[in-house]
């Protein structure tokens, strides 16, 4: 299992990713899920992946190796939106998965994966994508902010409470970080380091990267004061009036 989130706000983007990976208590490994492909005054790119990690890698791989590709093939280093590379991402996705599903199926593996993608391309706006295990995608808007793959539930509550367009890029990162912590709290599947990014809007360079440990002394202060605030809240809401009516 695994758990990524891209958030999009006026400001720019936030995302991270754990890096555990999983095949049983007895199989866990880490592998890197966060991707950047830059070119810095053109384009910066953010590919944050889930799923079967042999196709992830395989997406991956074969995107990077399109730089050498001939001018007149369209790559992610010269299609002119974010919404093109989305289609390429798709596109590749389903190209593995037409090699390797079938033999991947044949032992009872999903071929499944999906991707969060964000970033900027020249000549158009900071946007965030999510394109799903068919290939398909959507993108980010005013109304639905972030986007999640992986372990979601545990830690949707708060974002979903705390983040609007005009969050900064500190308050989504705090905010990203809580949900970690609700995440890793609920499901030992989901695991450090954690990978979180920082992209400003109409930058065009890669902003802020930070490699998070279990023992990282801002992830442990979060995880703390966190718990602390919470039973504090709770302790000081109000008990159940109908509790009183049969007492």
């Amino acid at each position: 299992m695994t758990y990524c989130v891209g958030v999009k706000t006026d400001s720019g983007l936030v995302l991270a990713s754990d890096s555990r990976t999983n095949a049983g208590v007895d199989q866990i490994a880490q592998f890197r899920k966060t991707y950047i492909f830059k070119e810095p005054g053109e384009r910066v790119i953010y590919l944050l992946s889930a799923g079967n990690l042999s196709v992830t890698q395989s997406v991956i791989q074969a995107l990077e190796r399109s730089k050498h590709f001939e001018n007149d093939v369209e790559t992610i280093w010269n299609v002119r939106s974010l919404f093109d590379v989305c289609v390429l991402v798709g596109d590749q996705m389903r190209k593995v998965q037409a090699r390797e599903g079938p033999s991947l199926a044949a032992v009872g593996v999903s071929a499944g994966a999906s991707f969060i993608v964000g970033g900027q391309v020249r000549g158009e706006r900071c946007r965030m994508f999510h394109v799903y295990p068919e290939g398909n995608f959507i993108e980010a808007t005013e109304e639905t902010l972030y986007f999640q793959l992986g372990e979601s539930k545990y830690g949707k509550p708060i974002l979903d409470r705390v983040l609007n367009s005009a969050t900064t890029l500190q308050e989504a990162s705090k905010c990203v970080m809580v949900s970690y912590d609700s995440t890793m709290r609920s499901n030992i599947s989901v695991g450090p380091p954690i990978e979180i990014s920082w992209y400003s809007e109409d930058s065009m360079q890669v902003g802020l990267r930070q490699r998070i440990h279990e023992n990282d002394p801002y992830f442990l202060s979060i995880r703390e004061a966190w718990g602390q605030s919470l039973r504090r809240a709770f302790t000081e809401l109000p008990n159940p009036d109908w509790f009183y009516q049969h007492t």
